[in-house]
């Protein structure tokens, strides 16, 4: 049976939600945003942030890449399972991850977007985890920074399960 440590509390997440979305939403007052969300661990918090976004032209859509599988350790072999349906030439993309870890599945899904001709693409994560950073990716807005260890909870999974947990755990095998 996995060992749950707490990391970040359901209070800390929906207050450094609204923070977050209160920057993105004066970054881009007055313009079109689509938020692209990376399934499936993200969905909870693109659902958390969009509501507190106060735009008013905001288009969300998904996409899906994987590198895990039921490992805690990324394979490093990206897979594009989904790719977005919204066409986004020349708009400005926020992708909105739940964690960037090594950064392998955000350089490759960032890549893969460019070539669609945005007008701008920055990232917003739930979780910035720097300790196993291997691709140079910059995460424009970070709810916030766990230094190490497997999380599970509010979206993030180890092998689809405890994606439910309203709060972010360590959780050890």
């Amino acid at each position: 049976m996995p060992e749950f440590t707490p990391v970040i509390k359901k209070n800390d997440i929906q207050r450094q939600t609204v923070r977050i979305a209160k920057i993105i939403s004066d970054d881009y007052q007055g313009r079109e945003l689509v938020l692209v969300g990376v399934l499936k661990g993200a969905f909870i918090f693109l659902a958390d942030l969009v509501r507190q976004l106060t735009l008013e032209k905001v288009k969300i859509d998904f996409l899906q890449a994987s590198s895990y599988g039921a490992d805690t350790i990324s394979s490093g072999n990206i897979v594009l399972k989904k790719d977005i349906d919204v066409d986004i030439r020349g708009k400005d993309v926020l992708v909105v991850e739940d964690i960037v870890d090594t950064g392998l599945t955000l350089a490759y899904l960032i890549r893969h977007l460019k070539r669609m001709s945005p007008g701008s693409i920055k990232v917003c994560a739930m979780i910035d985890k720097r300790e196993r950073r291997k691709a140079a990716v910059t995460v424009d807005y970070a709810c916030s920074t766990v230094p190490e260890g497997f999380l599970v909870g509010y979206g993030l999974d180890y092998a689809e399960y405890y994606r439910n947990l309203p709060e972010i755990y360590h959780m050890k095998l």
